[in-house]
């Protein structure tokens, strides 16, 4: 076959793969070369600034997260796909972060893992394009190894990596996840998209910490989802006031964003919200003990936290409630807790509300 004809069955088979996808739930899929130097030198700025914190795993894979032939030998392409997961039918994000009573989970956190579920997706069309094309080199990801998932994404055509470090399209806005096949296939390239953020900061004057520091630059030591989620210590004083009632996650970024008004609604029900979690009442939340947290949130992206974490989160937001008698009662039930950690951060909510 000749080069010509080579490059006219690739092109052909794209759609097909883009189809296979689309069953499968995926809203969109390109492909890219495993080219990531100008990925890689980014990062490594991030890392030399300390803007990654604790989270050691950033830095510990070596040249494996820039190098996808490192981490799957024979690597060729990588194909990136995106799911939505916008739970249109949820409490409205801003009226939540306005209730002092209530705490705000972050929207893609409001129903099951998407991990599990992507993971298996990804796997179908992975044996779905080698049932149809032939064996194949191939592992699949969802934020589950060393890998660049949104400088991949970008190179794809997905969208475009925007000011809030968030990967943004201009039919979908940024409420999607993302998974990978790492192939050993030399399938055609997808067209990059251009960037679209403009002159626009939105973003970055709304975060409630000022995490982006500078356009691309987030300082995940300040951001709220570090904070909340990443962390396994005690939150640094300075930020609990600008939490405000989020116990997981923070969102401020993406709401803001004038491309997420075409923000697609989910339609996988697995990522709908569960127990109320959509506008939860603090109180309720902080009289979970263990056996309830584990059981009300199993397969949930939450419970990885553990079971301190999440009340310390609860405890911050409590401490940032309007003054109650509910409020006060149920940080006093938490002040013996067997927890440093959460009798730590009890007492802090208790001294905002002018008691010790």
């Amino acid at each position: 076959m000749s080069e010509k004809d080579t490059a006219t069955e690739g092109q052909q088979l794209l759609p097909r793969i883009e189809r296979w996808a689309r069953s499968l739930g995926f809203q969109a899929l390109g492909v890219s070369d495993i080219d990531l130097q100008q990925a890689e030198q980014h990062l490594q700025d991030w890392l030399a600034k300390g803007f990654h914190g604790e989270m050691g795993f950033m830095e510990k894979h070596g040249s494996k997260r820039s190098h996808p032939e490192e981490l799957v030998e024979g690597t060729l392409r990588v194909i990136s796909v995106r799911m939505d997961y916008w739970p249109g039918e949820a409490a409205e994000p801003w009226q939540v972060l306005e209730d002092s009573e209530k705490g705000f989970v972050s929207r893609y956190a409001l129903g099951r893992d998407y991990h599990k579920l992507m993971r298996k997706r990804l796997a179908k069309l992975a044996q779905k394009m080698e049932k149809e094309l032939g064996p194949m080199g191939y592992r699949v990801f969802t934020d589950s190894a060393p890998v660049m998932e949104k400088a991949l994404a970008e190179k794809a055509g997905l969208g475009w990596i925007g000011k809030h470090s968030n990967v943004l399209s201009r039919e979908h806005g940024s409420y999607f996840f993302l998974g990978e096949i790492y192939t050993d296939l030399p399938l055609p390239l997808t067209e990059a998209t251009t960037a679209h953020c403009g002159s626009c900061t939105a973003c970055i004057d709304i975060c409630p910490t000022q995490a982006i520091v500078a356009p691309y630059q987030v300082d995940a030591r300040r951001c709220i989802s570090y904070l909340t989620i990443e962390l396994r210590g005690s939150i640094p004083e300075e930020f609990r006031p600008m939490m405000g009632n989020r116990i997981y996650g923070c969102d401020d970024c993406q709401l803001v964003c004038p491309w997420n008004k075409y923000a697609q609604s989910t339609r996988e029900s697995d990522y709908l919200p569960r127990d109320g979690l959509d506008a939860p009442q603090l109180v309720d939340l902080f009289g979970w003990n263990e056996a309830t947290f584990l059981s009300r949130l199993e397969g949930s992206p939450i419970r990885r936290i553990g079971y301190e974490c999440w009340l310390r989160n609860i405890a911050v937001a409590l401490g940032n409630a309007d003054s109650s008698a509910a409020v006060i009662t149920a940080l006093q039930q938490k002040q013996s807790h067997p927890s440093a950690l959460v009798r730590e951060h009890v007492s802090w909510a208790l001294a905002q509300h002018g008691l010790s």
